[in-house]
């Protein structure tokens, strides 16, 4: 009832305008004000009707619409949203987000007729969902603005934006997007081995669009045949899966050889011949036979880009990274007070995705050598061990403090109070004034070089850094057997760039942003991305 009395402008003390409906007749307004129960989008605007129709009938009561002055008495301004020309009710409508029409288009059998108007729901594409093309092209096929809206865009709205598929320890990045006329969900690859600084690759793996006014049609388009039969369910919020109900187009004539080669120049750009690394070729044989098991039906989990604060050592996100003979990887970059993480998205049956590949400490940066010395590996071992240590008994002095602290709480009456801000808070800004404090102090640039003895798959690294900074990299036996952190040095040589040397595998691994503008990629809160890394490395795990 107070919904109702908003829409059409009357307060409690005037009373309804529905129960007022015989008095309105009486007068000879909308008369036909009877309520409606559709909620759907779908349905909010009944059966379609064009532009020309609605100026034609002036769509109040299918009789034209009174000039606002002849809506009551003279000289009187209208009293409610019924007695505005139809024209402003379209402008009106088209301004309110598409999931309210449903529940406006009950109020009355005026609105839910305005809602027909084509123009509103091509405006709620437009607005909501960046769709430009030219959408009057659809009344040649009889699809109308509203189906496209109602049966493609909002039903399917939940599965736009970043996932990561279920396929063992490789994982993956598929962005859902809104492309014209299509919902189109890309897998995107990492460039060719070791080219860190090349863009992105991408391939189509299922598109959504509208055949025919009745529903939404789901193609996959894995495979060389071109799009076929598909289907997508929506799990749960976070969750949906992909099945292909046509595998044989996934299949080539020349069999599982055929298909192999293909795979290897698409994922490597190279043939089995090209690679004389024994290890590699088993690794890579491996992952073909793992992936193309499960013929593009998936399970897809969401994931958000790390939030950002002014703060931040760089601006947090995604990044393709060298991982020796398992070739290019995407990290996501996070920063949480002092630490900064990278979690893998895409992994390896050595450390699966989502587990955390690095850690920066960035409350203990490192002074290295001068570039004489640091082409020594003993020397800068030696620096990073000696930090190592000093993080160590700073840990052990911390929990001692705790324990000191849960026993004095115990023993009193009252528990003490908290410095203002609380400890998370305090521990944030310590973080970020450590880093802005050593940024401030340290040269805007200094010559950089890989020691001795560290092997890199990338020669092409930058030879200055900014800062470098303590941490720890996660290594695992095959199978992620018996993981440990060990120490490390992470390089940060530019906004878009950074790079981690593993001491104990004498490896070093680079790192390249991203450069892709994702959308709907954003978490809705610090805790939801926390709870988002938390799910996935569970998974992983």
């Amino acid at each position: 009832m107070a919904v109702c009395a908003r829409l059409c402008g009357v307060g409690p003390a005037r009373g309804c305008r529905r129960r007022g409906a015989a008095r309105e007749q009486r007068r000879g307004g909308a008369g036909d004000s009877e309520p409606d129960t559709d909620t759907d989008p779908e349905e909010a605007g009944g059966g379609g009707v064009t532009e020309d129709e609605e100026a034609a009938e002036r769509i109040e009561g299918g009789r034209p619409a009174a000039h606002p002055a002849e809506a009551g008495p003279a000289g009187r301004a209208p009293l409610s949203l019924l007695e505005l020309p139809p024209e402003l009710l379209v402008q009106i409508f088209g301004s309110l987000p598409g999931t309210d029409l449903p529940s406006l288009a009950r109020v009355c059998t005026t609105f839910r007729r305005i809602l027909r108007t084509d123009t509103i729901w091509r405006r709620r594409c437009r607005e909501e969902y960046g769709v430009c093309e030219n959408l009057r092209k659809l009344e040649i096929t009889g699809v109308s603005c509203r189906d496209v809206y109602a049966k493609l865009l909002h039903r399917y709205r939940h599965i736009l934006g970043l996932w990561q598929p279920d396929i063992g320890p490789y994982g993956g990045l598929l962005n859902v997007v809104v492309d014209g006329l299509f919902i189109i969900g890309w897998m995107y690859l990492p460039p060719h081995d070791p080219h860190v600084d090349d863009p992105m690759r991408f391939k189509p793996l299922f598109r959504i669009h509208l055949m025919e006014r009745k529903c939404a049609t789901v193609e996959c388009m894995y495979g060389h045949k071109g799009p076929h039969n598909g289907h997508i369910q929506i799990v749960k919020k976070d969750e949906f899966s992909t099945k292909c109900n046509q595998t044989d187009h996934h299949r080539m004539s020349g069999g599982r050889q055929e298909e192999f080669r293909t795979w290897l120049r698409e994922e490597w750009g190279r043939t089995l011949e090209d690679i004389f690394h024994e290890h590699m070729q088993e690794l890579i044989l491996m992952k073909f036979i793992y992936t193309s098991q499960y013929d593009n039906c998936l399970t897809y989990r969401r994931i958000y880009l790390p939030p950002s604060s002014p703060d931040d050592l760089i601006k947090p996100g995604l990044f393709k990274g060298t991982y020796g003979s398992h070739g290019l990887e995407i990290v996501m970059l996070s920063f949480h007070g002092k630490k900064a993480k990278g979690t893998k998205i895409t992994g390896d049956p050595n450390i699966p995705a989502g587990q955390q590949t690095v850690e920066i400490d960035l409350a203990h940066p490192l002074q290295l050598p001068d570039i004489e010395n640091l082409r020594d590996f003993s020397e800068l071992s030696r620096i990073v061990l000696e930090v190592q240590e000093q993080v160590r008994r700073e840990e052990q002095e911390q929990e001692h403090q705790q324990e000191e602290e849960d026993c004095s709480q115990q023993a009193a009456s009252q528990p003490a109070a908290k410095p203002l801000g609380g400890e998370g808070a305090e521990g944030e800004e310590t973080a970020a004034g450590a880093a802005g404090t050593t940024q401030d102090k340290a040269p805007a640039s200094q010559p950089f070089v890989l020691p001795m003895g560290v092997i890199s798959r990338n020669e092409d690294y930058p030879r200055t850094c900014r800062i470098c900074f303590y941490g720890t990299g996660l290594i695992a036996g095959h199978g992620f057997t018996s993981p440990e952190r060990t120490p490390g040095v992470f390089v940060l040589f530019d906004d878009d760039r950074f790079g981690f040397i593993w001491l104990e595998l004498k490896s070093f691994s680079l790192y390249s942003r991203i450069k892709v503008s994702f959308q709907n990629a954003e978490a809705p809160s610090r805790e939801a991305f926390d709870e988002m890394l938390k799910n996935i490395q569970s998974l992983a795990t």
